[in-house]
């Protein structure tokens, strides 16, 4: 407890002192927006999109709170490999294996893409075939922030959706490994305009979800990280007896259900779970940027949004690119039902054409 109060007492004269110097590396607070994309791009063709969307989603969370997390994290494994087209989301095919058999990719949640085809087809039912998945994905994981306790944002709209998915090769090169340090992690983010505050605002989405031990036992075997707290190390050596184990735990111990600060609050007491989480404390470019959001949530919750809208617009499709499938999981060239229903449209037109 002694430990504790001191901590909490270091944090108020903390946030008293710096104060004044909270602009870290002031971001433009009106994000620039991507060509083809808007604030209000279905206004008209699909009004009631978001209210959609995040209805289904209470009644989602509210039995199983911990898909939040798998929903943010298929926003971002999307963004970071070819850009936010959902491609992600497509099967495999004979040109090759998914994007979801890489191996970062192997621990998404099954469920959160079961969630995305939910969306799409109450969303598609209401407003025929003019939203993407690659949107409904956007507007997903901006919901999954806010109804766990994080900030609510506006997301820029009109993305579509991609007629081709990764290499293996491509995903890993895009998907940095949760045993990088700070250097490797802002090398990789660098490379896709991202600064030391991005980085670190992003890796907060690790406030909520859980990890497996494989993604981080090589700090407890064969010898313990030296930068992990003792205490710490030991209570997951109990949830993780070996390393190879194949069990779960939380990312935030401190409130792994509520999107907060209280991840920053981990680091500074050397509770980060992966090598990429604890080193961003250790290394000096970043250490202050984590102190940072852990004295000041609102902070924080400023610069997640900022970077989040950032990442929602790498490398996005708009105009005549790419397409708006009818099954997320597969591209209308493939689509049996949807080249169908495409005929019957046609010699419906047809028909009308003639009177």
């Amino acid at each position: 407890m002694a430990k504790a109060s001191s901590f909490t007492a270091f944090l108020l004269v903390y946030s008293l002192v710096l104060a004044p110097y909270f602009s870290i590396s002031e971001a433009d607070s009106s994000a620039p927006i991507a060509s083809g994309l808007s604030w209000t791009f279905y206004k008209s063709s699909c009004p009631k999109l978001e209210s959609i969307i995040r209805k289904q989603l209470k009644k989602v969370f509210k039995e199983d709170i911990g898909q939040a997390a798998g929903l943010l994290r298929l926003h971002f494994h999307d963004c970071f490999v070819q850009g936010c087209d959902a491609s992600v989301l497509l099967d495999g095919s004979a040109s090759g294996p998914s994007e979801q058999e890489a191996p970062p990719n192997l621990s998404l949640r099954a469920k959160a893409f079961e969630i995305i085809d939910d969306l799409r087809e109450r969303v598609h039912k209401e407003c025929g075939r003019v939203v993407s998945c690659a949107d409904i994905v956007a507007l997903a994981a901006r919901d999954s922030v806010y109804l766990s306790g994080g900030p609510d944002y506006f997301v820029p709209l009109g993305r579509r959706d991609g007629l081709t998915f990764a290499t293996r090769n491509v995903t890993l090169q895009n998907l940095p490994p949760p045993t990088d340090n700070a250097s490797a992690i802002l090398a990789s983010l660098a490379t896709k305009n991202f600064d030391p505050t991005d980085v670190v605002a992003l890796s907060g989405g690790h406030t909520i979800g859980i990890s497996h031990c494989t993604s981080f036992t090589d700090r407890l075997y064969p010898t313990q990280d030296p930068s992990m707290d003792k205490t710490f190390a030991n209570n997951l050596k109990g949830i993780c007896p070996t390393a190879n184990s194949t069990n779960t735990t939380v990312l935030d111990i401190r409130s792994p259900d509520k999107f907060d600060n209280k991840y920053y609050v981990d680091l500074m007491n050397r509770q980060g779970l992966f090598t990429s989480d604890q080193d961003l404390y250790t290394d000096s470019r970043t250490r202050d940027i984590v102190t940072n959001f852990a004295i000041n949530e609102t902070l924080f919750f400023e610069k997640f949004v900022q970077s989040m809208i950032k990442m929602g617009q790498l490398s996005v499709l708009t105009g005549k690119n790419g397409e708006i499938r009818a099954n997320c999981s597969v591209r209308n060239t493939d689509n049996k039902s949807y080249l169908v229903s495409v005929v019957e449209e046609d010699k419906e037109e047809e028909v009308w054409s003639e009177f």
